[in-house]
């Protein structure tokens, strides 16, 4: 058991599980911009042919597990259970799309960073034993976060420059202790820092300093640099958040801009389609890795890739009440090799 602990947070797995399949579903708004050729489906409606927002956002998690089981070449009974999660009050979502599948479920809250920490716990079932495969799924969308978080989009209020875009996508994948790869070598639990912002309008500043505690956590765990990977990918800390961590790690003496990205950042053009400071959300992270991200692997342009998902730990009450937004971020390590 002691092989697989690295320092305070991280572990390595013995049996890096294999990313058996993976797949991602995005919404129209996404489906315009910069990598509409790597999402394997795009709604042309955002109620997906629901009634309601909520039921929309069930309704594009049920499509990209649906498209993540196709992919997958073993019995679906294979699957042991499945992680998953969204930003809405007691993962409605993720319930809803889930509730047919018959396959154990355990529901996540890390805000944006819930893709991280359920393809970590993913692999660590599997890893451990205790599944042969395990699936990761987490959604967002842009309707149903704004009702809840802010106003209701007929409020028609005025976004400043710092603020971000919730995506409406979702991303899936299943894990497994057999398969060619990509593999998930590490994983590196975030600790909740409070960097004392409290402007719901800039979310990436609030998270900045938690993304960059993990990774100096990974990179101090596993003695490995940061040039040891072909991409460090953040999600979802904007164009504000990726300033940031860019400048904390240059007062350290490190400068990781040449490989260093961040799916808020990738997922629009800013400018061309008016998203401020970038994506964010569950599902932003979520449709980058299991898209692009996982895709480039296969196809060989990237061979290791370390995934740091970014969360705001806020709610509706915290927000109103005045409490500083908390942050977390888990990394999980993507490898072509074992």
């Amino acid at each position: 058991m002691t092989s697989k602990i690295l320092g305070a947070q991280t572990v390595r797995f013995d049996r890096p599980p294999s990313v058996a399949s993976s797949a991602c579903a995005v919404g129209k708004k996404e489906g315009a911009g910069p990598l509409a050729d790597s999402f394997d489906y795009i709604f042309s409606d955002d109620y997906m042919g629901e009634k309601t927002w909520e039921k929309a956002e069930a309704a594009l998690q049920e499509k990209a597990f649906s498209l993540a089981l196709a992919k997958y070449p073993e019995p679906v009974s294979g699957i042991r259970c499945v992680f998953a999660g969204d930003l809405l009050n007691q993962c409605t979502a993720s319930s809803g799309a889930l509730k047919e599948r018959g396959i154990p479920f355990f529901g996540l809250y890390g805000a944006c960073s819930t893709m991280a920490e359920a393809a970590f716990l993913a692999a660590a079932a599997v890893d451990g034993g205790y599944a042969e495969a395990a699936a990761a799924v987490t959604s967002s969308h842009f309707c149903s976060a704004e009702r809840q978080f802010r106003f209701p989009l007929e409020y028609g209020g005025q976004r400043p420059p710092t603020s971000q875009w919730t995506v409406t996508g979702s991303g899936a994948l299943i894990v497994s202790a057999s398969g060619n790869g990509p593999y998930i070598t590490h994983g590196t639990a975030g600790i909740i820092r409070d960097a004392g912002v409290k402007d719901a309008n800039s979310m990436g500043s609030a998270m900045a300093l938690a993304a960059y505690e993990t990774l100096s956590a990974h990179f101090s765990d596993t003695g490995l640099a940061p040039e040891s990977y072909d991409l460090i990918v953040t999600g979802d800390l904007g164009s504000v958040g990726h300033e940031i961590l860019c400048s904390l790690f240059a007062r350290g003496g490190t400068d990781i801009s040449a490989f260093y990205r961040d799916c808020g950042m990738l997922i629009y053009d800013s400018e061309a389609q008016d998203t401020h400071s970038g994506g964010s959300g569950c599902g932003c992270s979520a449709s980058v890795l299991c898209g692009p991200l996982l895709n480039g692997m296969r196809s060989g342009r990237w061979n290791r890739i370390l995934f740091a998902a970014t969360g705001a730990l806020m709610s509706p009450t915290s927000v109103m009440q005045g409490e500083d937004i908390l942050g977390i971020c888990h990394a999980v390590a993507f490898s072509n090799t074992k």
